[in-house]
């Protein structure tokens, strides 16, 4: 409940919230909201485009049937394009940011739990982790992978693997410290098995900051499968991707600019969206920000009117 309260206090939270709540709702109901206009994202309209490929009229095709316009060289409605990319922007960001937060939090609990040569492994790898050049790795693991294998789901897999290693040192940090308090001690010395203990005693305590990453790490995973669709490895075409059509946009951008406005202006909000509303929950879930918010409004000046 204070969370909420303090969720509502915060404006720009509730507007991250808003936002993302549009884009889940697109995601979901991207049919319904496309028939409306009577299109989807698979139907070439060759009529709407120029005998370069560019297409007719203005903002690129823009009229009542095509309320963001047309894809140069095929005609595919932008709109449709636009909204069905959500679901697999928005899939993709929230299920690979749940591998690499169940990945982050199960390392990052047994590292501080047991320490010693376990600690120092895992700390290691974590270094390395950090260290590597991810992007160029992902690059070649969708690259080499066969194309039997369901594309989302790769793409899932190889952007949570390289997502965890954060999640793991942030968590570690904080079991290093729990495991001293007195809960915990207390726990052990009854006889509670190390299972018990991570599950009962320092896994609920680590719960809030594991929320809050879950919410920051949506956007870069959403940022990273653009960035992927963008090369050309991400899902394959016909699929929608904003990263796709954003690498497509690009060579039109001089007679198509809206081509490259759409796409790009719905990746924008989205990760905007993420990024404020994360920001807002890791202030209202910090109990360090409550009690400074609580004693500023204790502290504040009585008005001179209620004085007098």
């Amino acid at each position: 409940m204070n969370v909420w309260r303090s969720l509502r206090r915060d404006g720009w939270a509730l507007a991250g919230a808003v936002v993302v709540v549009l884009f889940v709702l697109a995601a979901l109901f991207a049919p319904l909201i496309t028939g409306v206009v009577g299109q989807n994202p698979y139907t070439y309209h060759l009529s709407t485009l120029d005998g370069s490929g560019a297409p007719k009229g203005f903002g690129g095709g823009i009229s009542a049937q095509h309320p963001f316009g047309v894809e140069p060289l095929t005609g595919r409605d932008l709109f449709a394009i636009v909204v069905y990319g959500s679901q697999v922007s928005i899939a993709v960001g929230i299920a690979a940011s749940v591998v690499s937060v169940l990945l982050g939090a199960l390392v990052g609990l047994v590292s501080g739990y047991f320490g010693g040569w376990t600690d120092r492994i895992v700390s290691r790898v974590v270094d390395v982790m950090l260290g590597f050049p991810s992007l160029i790795f992902m690059i070649a693991l969708t690259a080499i992978v066969a194309a039997s294998f369901p594309r989302p789901a790769l793409i899932v897999l190889v952007i949570g693997f390289f997502g965890w290693p954060a999640v793991a040192r942030v968590i570690r940090g904080q079991v290093l410290t729990l495991k001293r308090r007195t809960f915990v001690v207390a726990s052990e010395a009854m006889g509670a098995g190390p299972g018990h203990v991570l599950l009962t005693q320092l896994l609920p305590n680590v719960f809030s900051t594991l929320l809050v990453y879950a919410a920051i790490l949506v956007p870069a995973s959403i940022g990273t499968e653009a960035a992927l669709s963008f090369l050309g490895v991400g899902v394959p075409p016909p699929t929608p991707s904003w990263g796709r059509s954003i690498g497509d946009a690009v060579a039109w951008f001089s007679t198509d600019p809206a081509y490259l406005v759409f796409p790009g202006a719905a990746l924008f909000l989205v990760t905007l969206g993420f990024n404020v509303f994360g920001d807002g929950l890791r202030d209202a879930l910090d109990p360090r920000v409550s009690r400074r918010g609580s004693h500023r409004r204790r502290t504040a000046p009585v008005p001179t009117e209620e004085l007098v």
